[in-house]
């Protein structure tokens, strides 16, 4: 599968057309979940997964939050400030809902953030393997690195 990064005019082209591109559909369509799964599980790498993954939420990140930073500062910065953003924005519904404090997904997405920029440095790829083992990797990827979050939140106390 040819993977297709983020387009740097992310904020000059619209929602509808983004979506298109990453699922192949226009928004909406039938079949959307399955070909956002599809597409991101068979990335050709960690990034590639989330150039995926919920593309409607991405474009927000995309247009908002990583085209701005990279405007000001380092790519790979901006990438894990977007994570950790991200991250942010999930643990604040969490707490919401919970009533109480919550920190999972920002430490999560920040060290899965660490990941991909080491691995787009080093250039590590899945480009050899099918579409069955590249999901495995990416499955195992985001298990280590929820376990190494649960971890340091039961070392550090943290909620």
């Amino acid at each position: 599968m040819h993977e297709q990064s983020t387009p740097t005019s992310a904020s000059r082209i619209s929602l509808t057309t983004y979506i298109r591109w990453r699922t192949g559909l226009p928004l909406g369509a039938k079949g959307s979940l399955s070909a956002m799964l599809k597409r991101a599980f068979g990335a050709n790498s960690l990034a590639g997964f989330w150039r995926y993954w919920n593309p409607i939420f991405g474009y927000g990140l995309a247009r908002y939050i990583e085209a701005p930073l990279r405007r000001i500062g380092p790519r790979w910065l901006a990438i894990m400030l977007t994570f950790i953003i991200c991250g942010a924005i999930h643990d604040a519904v969490t707490m919401l809902v919970r009533g109480s404090g919550a920190s999972l997904f920002t430490l999560w997405f920040g060290i899965i953030s660490l990941g991909i920029v080491v691995s787009e440095q080093i250039k590590f790829n899945f480009n050899n393997l099918n579409w069955r083992w590249r999901a495995v990797w990416h499955l195992i990827y985001l298990g280590l690195c929820l376990l190494f979050t649960l971890t340091i939140q039961a070392v550090f106390g943290l909620p």
